[in-house]
């Protein structure tokens, strides 16, 4: 297996990641890198507990709160330290199945991005409510209509970079703040000739937790795939 990190965010996951850090070890050979965004319920914790049990674990206490794009730009950073030949990025919630991090990035030997997609194979998604499931699979519908991505799931967060096409996006320069941040590296990613996959998964609606997404969220993802679309022309990606 080539050396992998997986990065996961987290903001109150405290039952979720005592979960999916096991699983995730279990799944394959990597290392596991951890921001916690100055979890109020202690996820924090547990992270350093488990750290501290099995040294693949590494904690990043992200503080002070700056929401998940930033939480991503300082898991990369310590990723791209451990020099691994790929790099993952998946939530905590246990929506991304961990079982499918070894094919994910098997597939990347032939890609330099691949994503777990929930709008390949139709809709794979499982317990999500009607409502949460359309402004997805139309938000998705958007986003490919302005920006012209051939990508069936711009949104999803279940994502393997290979090192260099990770370093290739400089997601340092990245301007989205929240989930929009998914959709602007992957259009980075194919603005600049990478090679892209779509791996089609099971998406299960969390057990433990609220969802992060908020109106905010919403909106910034509506306005900046114009922003994009604009930016590449004037050349300022």
């Amino acid at each position: 297996m080539p050396r992998t990190v997986v990065v996961i965010p987290t903001y109150n996951e405290r039952e979720n990641i005592q979960r999916i850090a096991p699983q995730v070890l279990a799944a394959t050979d990597c290392d596991v890198v951890v921001v916690d965004d100055e979890s109020p319920d202690g996820t924090g914790a547990v992270v350093a507990e488990l750290a501290a049990q099995d040294d693949r674990v590494h904690l990043v206490n992200h503080r002070p709160k700056l929401g998940i794009a930033q939480a991503y730009k300082a898991g990369f950073q310590l990723a791209l330290e451990l020099r691994p030949e790929f790099i993952v990025q998946m939530d905590a919630d246990l929506s991304h199945p961990p079982a499918m991090l070894p094919r994910l990035v098997e597939l990347a030997a032939d890609a330099d991005l691949v994503l777990g997609s929930r709008y390949v194979h139709g809709i794979t998604v499982v317990n999500w409510p009607i409502e949460r499931l359309l402004l997805s699979y139309f938000g998705n519908w958007y986003t490919r209509k302005v920006t012209g991505m051939p990508v069936r799931d711009t949104t999803g967060g279940f994502k393997c970079w290979r090192r260099e096409a990770l370093l290739a996006i400089q997601p340092e320069r990245v301007r989205s703040n929240g989930y929009a941040f998914q959709i602007e590296t992957t259009y980075r990613a194919w603005k600049r000739g990478l090679r892209i996959r779509e791996l089609p998964i099971i998406f299960m609606d969390r057990e433990f937790g609220e969802s992060k997404m908020s109106k905010r969220i919403g909106l910034e993802a509506l306005w900046i795939v114009w922003w994009l679309r604009v930016a590449h022309r004037l050349g300022r990606l």
